[in-house]
């Protein structure tokens, strides 16, 4: 059954101004429409769009500011459409919540290039007008669509940062076909995105190779350490 009235309290963290210091925030998130869902948040990772939008350094911030879109929790309801998922399976949603659905960029997969009608998870405009608020927060409501399963034997405490910085890397890599013999594959930085890059070359079956160029020990060793083995057999399911 679909909500018609913002019936719930949802508890945050929110930045109020440009110095991005989070406080407690209390907010009603919108109704849970037809195709959406309504997801329990019990973890988000931290992405250094968090600190971009909660202290407006690109100008733009709708203050208050929740920030986190790598988010993992339980469902905790459904609207009346929605076939893929039922209450209390293991989920995560990531940088977006909504878009048009429709265009020549969302019909075949593209969706962050939407033209129309694309809702970032925080800091973007959502379907009623309201700001969206992210995962730094006690549950979130997304279009069915940009939800997605997360197996039962996966830990959610590290997923998480799959929904951004994994895909957001593994994705380039399958679209090249880095899994095929004779590939090479450039990652520049261990940051958030090349760490998680380098593990999973590290992983893949096909790119067992990796050579290491003005790495400092502290580098070294986050590289060799072991967990990624099922955070990517994961990645390949989201991405089916």
């Amino acid at each position: 059954m679909d909500s018609q009235t913002n019936t719930e309290d949802c508890l945050a963290w929110d930045a109020t101004d440009p110095s991005g210091v989070l406080s407690p925030y209390k907010f009603s998130r919108r109704p849970l429409r037809s195709d959406d869902v309504s997801i329990k948040i019990t973890h988000c990772g931290i992405c250094y769009a968090d600190v971009i939008w909660s202290r407006n350094i690109l100008g733009d911030s709708k203050y208050p500011v929740v920030p986190g879109h790598e988010i993992d929790g339980i469902m905790k309801e459904i609207g009346s459409n929605v076939q893929r998922f039922k209450v209390g399976d293991h989920v995560g949603g990531g940088t977006y919540v909504n878009s048009c659905r429709d265009c020549e960029y969302c019909n075949v997969g593209f969706e962050v290039q939407c033209e129309k009608l694309k809702v970032p998870t925080f800091n973007g405009i959502d379907v009623d007008g309201t700001v969206t608020k992210g995962g730094y927060s006690s549950f979130v409501v997304v279009h069915e669509r940009y939800c997605f399963k997360i197996p039962n034997n996966y830990p959610l405490a590290s997923t998480a940062p799959l929904l951004c910085a994994g895909i957001t890397v593994y994705t380039p890599m399958m679209r090249h076909s880095m899994n095929r013999p004779g590939k090479s594959l450039g990652v520049i930085g261990l940051g958030g995105l090349g760490h998680m890059n380098q593990k999973l070359i590290i992983k893949h079956s096909r790119l067992k190779k990796l050579s290491l160029w003005g790495c400092s020990g502290l580098d070294a060793l986050c590289l060799n350490c072991k967990g990624l083995v099922k955070s990517e057999r994961m990645l390949a399911e989201l991405m089916q």
